[in-house]
C-alpha cells in the first residue's frame, strides 16, 4: 500500500520485472501521476540515469515532485498531455527513450477528491478535467449533446447497452434544472436502468460506465493513447521498452492492435504474449487494481522509414 500518498501503483513487481530499467537509462513515465510507478523506474537509475515525467494534472505534477526529491539520477517533470512525447523529449534535449511507461487508470488521488468530479463515491461538481486548462467538462456533454448524440457517446465510450435509456433519463431531467453534479447524475442513470446501487444486484454502480464515457471524451484519452502509440516506436532505443497499463478493453484493445501490428512489422518484438494481470493478494489488498492489464513490447533495430 502507497500510504500516506493517496494512490497504490499497480503491478509493481511485474513492471520491475518486464521493463528493466537499468542504471543509465533514459526513462519516461508518460502519465506520472503521485510519481508511484516513477519512484520505483527511479530507484533503478544511477546518478547518470534520467527520468522525464509527463502529466496534464498540476496537483499530481506538485506531489510527484517532492516524492522525487530524493531520487538519484535526473528527475525533470513537465506539464504535457502523453501525446506530447516527441515534444517532452525535444524540450530536454533528447530524441529517445529506454523505457516508456504509460498507466491508463485515473489516479485514486483524483478519484477521491469530490472537487474533480470524477467518482460518484461522493458529491461534487460535476467536472472531470484530468487538465484545468481544458474548457469542456462532463456537464457541458450532459447538459448541451442531443439525446442521440448522448447515447452515441455512452454507447462507445462506456459499452453500455442500456444507453439510450441513459440517454433520454438525462435529457428529461435536464429539462427541470441543469444537471451539474454527480450524485444527480448518478441518481438519473441509476434510475434509468431501474438498478438500486445499494442492492444486490448492483456489481458495480449502474452509473460507472457513464461516468468512465464522460470522462474518456473530456480528456480526448483515446485519441492521446492513439497518439502515443504511433509517435512511440521513433523515440525508443533498440531493445528499448514500452509498457501500457490499461483498465478497460477501449485501451488494451488498441495496445494490443498496435504492438501486434508491428511485431509483424518487425518493428517490436512482445514480452507479453498476453497482458499481465494483478494476481489474487493484489486484487484483494487493491480492489481497483482489479483491471488492470500490462503490455510490454521491446523496440527492433529496424529503422521506421524501411517497414
Amino acid at each position: 500500500m502507497d500510504e500516506g500518498r493517496g494512490h497504490t501503483p499497480v503491478l509493481t513487481r511485474e513492471l520491475s520485472k518486464l521493463l528493466a530499467v537499468a542504471p543509465g537509462d533514459f526513462v519516461v513515465d508518460a502519465t506520472l501521476g503521485s510519481a508511484g510507478h516513477a519512484a520505483l523506474l527511479a530507484a533503478a537509475l544511477s546518478a547518470s540515469g534520467t527520468l522525464l515525467g509527463l502529466d496534464v494534472d498540476s496537483r499530481c505534477l506538485a506531489a510527484a515532485e517532492q516524492r522525487l526529491a530524493d531520487s538519484t539520477g535526473r528527475i525533470i517533470l513537465q506539464r504535457r498531455d502523453f501525446s506530447e512525447l516527441a515534444q517532452a523529449l525535444t524540450e530536454v534535449g533528447a530524441e529517445r527513450a529506454d523505457v516508456i511507461l504509460a498507466d491508463l487508470g485515473v489516479s485514486s488521488t483524483q478519484l477521491d477528491d469530490p472537487i474533480r468530479g470524477f467518482s460518484f463515491a461522493a458529491d461534487g461538481p460535476l467536472d472531470m478535467r484530468m487538465d484545468d486548462r481544458r474548457h469542456t467538462t462532463a456537464a457541458d456533454l450532459v447538459n448541451r449533446l442531443r439525446e442521440q448524440e448522448l447515447a452515441d457517446l455512452i454507447y462507445q465510450y462506456g459499452q453500455e447497452r442500456h444507453s439510450r435509456r441513459i440517454a433520454k433519463a438525462i435529457c428529461n431531467a435536464r429539462r427541470v434544472g441543469r444537471i451539474t453534479r454527480t450524485a444527480r447524475l448518478a441518481e438519473v442513470v441509476a434510475a434509468a436502468v431501474k438498478v438500486n446501487p445499494k442492492s444486490r444486484r448492483s456489481k458495480i454502480h449502474p452509473a460507472t460506465r457513464t461516468f468512465q464515457a464522460l470522462r474518456i471524451v473530456v480528456n480526448e484519452e483515446l485519441d492521446a493513447l492513439d497518439a502515443l502509440l504511433e509517435c512511440a516506436p521513433r523515440h525508443l532505443n533498440p531493445g528499448g521498452r514500452i509498457g501500457v497499463i490499461s483498465f478497460h478493453s477501449l485501451e488494451d484493445g488498441r495496445v494490443k492492435r498496435d504492438f501486434r501490428r508491428r511485431r509483424d512489422d518487425g518493428i517490436y518484438n512482445l514480452a507479453t504474449k498476453k497482458p499481465v494481470v494483478p494476481d489474487q493478494q493484489e486484487r484483494q489488498a487493491n480492489p481497483r487494481s482489479r483491471s488492470a492489464k500490462l503490455r510490454v513490447a521491446v523496440r527492433t533495430e529496424k529503422a521506421i522509414g524501411t517497414e
